[in-house]
């Protein structure tokens, strides 16, 4: 580790999670420096944490945080100041996973780099121009107002990423595309990106809604919460625990939220497995479909995400199942090294109907971007 490079362009790079913490230095030219992940929630200990890795790398001239939510009133990714703090707890309600262990980073990493600027990077920022007719939710009024009920839709910066990886591959400007993204990994979604905007996404006020997902349940009858409350005197905590932790591919198949699993399961005969693969793919194309009824056309099916990018198998059964849509199967698995080193492929057979793109995953490089963009907004 070179730790006289120059540090004037580089940026620290902080992603939060529910289970899991990634730390990722990058230079000026956006190459990655130092990277460290952990694969446990943030804690007590993340602070010493962070200060080992620091020890180690050029001090960075910034800081971007991944926050899943901006709430109603950050709406563009912004610098973190005491009101934007301030702003950011209002929201971790809307994210009860996410915002908590995102927020202790962010305190974490302002007490020890308090001279530089820190940065939130939302995923809710990239659908803050969704249409009315998509983010109302059909309530009373009183709800929609006073109490901010509306879908937000997340995932931004991988959509971020992925909208501009596509544009290479078709060789035509982000602006003039319609596409549908689906990125599908531990939270899976999907959104229509119109002429270059979101327009659609299956997410909503939180990023429970939707698709089926790992470990979290995708959209349910609310009847049915109402019922599980009414009739089976279940809390609302534990609704919310079973929702958002053991439902989803976990609770279809009863051993494993993950695909690479439940594919090697199902091909050993495992009724379960299948069961859930079915229906996670039944989702997704229902989700994927609803989504290009928000678009004039289809420019190209994008695949993201860690089961979009690495489980060919998924991909494939989605793919077939949407011919009503122009995609057709038989896609080809482009090698993880083929993939990291174009950052982007098609997969589709050229010419025999929409194009479909896998993009590798690129949520941090767009944090990265996204951070020197707020830094060149505050000094003009």
């Amino acid at each position: 580790m070179d730790r006289s490079a120059s540090s004037t362009e580089c940026v620290l790079v902080l992603d939060a999670g529910s289970s899991s913490l990634h730390i990722t230095l990058f230079g000026a030219d956006d190459t990655q420096i130092a990277r460290h992940d952990a694969e446990k929630p943030p804690g007590p200990e993340t602070v010493e944490e962070l200060h080992d890795f620091l020890a180690g790398v050029p001090t960075p001239s910034a800081v971007g945080h991944r926050l899943v939510h901006g709430g109603p009133r950050l709406r563009e990714h912004t610098l973190i100041d005491g009101p934007v703090r301030a702003l950011l707890e209002e929201a971790a309600p809307l994210s009860p996973l996410h915002m908590p262990p995102a927020l202790a980073v962010v305190d974490a990493a302002r007490e020890l780099l308090p001279g530089i600027p820190h940065v939130a990077c939302l995923d809710t920022a990239f659908h803050a121009e969704l249409p009315l007719a998509a983010y109302q939710y059909a309530v009373p009024e009183q709800w929609r107002v006073q109490y901010g009920l509306r879908r937000y839709g997340f995932h931004g910066l991988s959509y971020t990423w992925s909208l501009a990886r596509t544009a290479d591959v078709l060789d035509r400007p982000v602006g003039a595309l319609h596409v549908v993204i689906a990125h599908l990994g531990g939270g899976c979604s999907a959104c229509a990106v119109r002429n270059g905007r979101s327009v659609d996404t299956t997410m909503g006020l939180t990023p429970l809604e939707g698709l089926v997902m790992s470990r979290r349940s995708g959209s349910i009858d609310p009847g049915a919460l109402v019922w599980l409350q009414r009739q089976h005197g279940l809390s609302a905590k534990e609704i919310e625990e079973t929702l958002h932790r053991h439902s989803g591919l976990l609770g279809l198949s009863g051993t494993s939220g993950d695909t690479r699993d439940l594919v090697r399961a199902r091909a050993e005969g495992d009724a379960s497995a299948q069961g859930a693969l079915a229906a996670f793919v039944h989702s997704c194309c229902r989700g994927i479909a609803a989504m290009a009824a928000s678009l004039d056309h289809l420019d190209a099916l994008v695949f993201t995400g860690e089961i979009g990018e690495d489980q060919p198998e998924v991909r494939e059964e989605i793919s077939t199942r949407l011919s009503v849509l122009g995609v057709r199967g038989g896609l080809s698995v482009p090698s993880e090294k083929e993939l990291r080193e174009d950052g982007a492929r098609r997969i589709d057979a050229s010419g025999t109907g929409v194009p479909v793109i896998v993009v590798a995953t690129g949520e941090t490089q767009q944090i990265a971007a996204e951070t020197r963009r707020a830094l060149v907004r505050r000094q003009d």
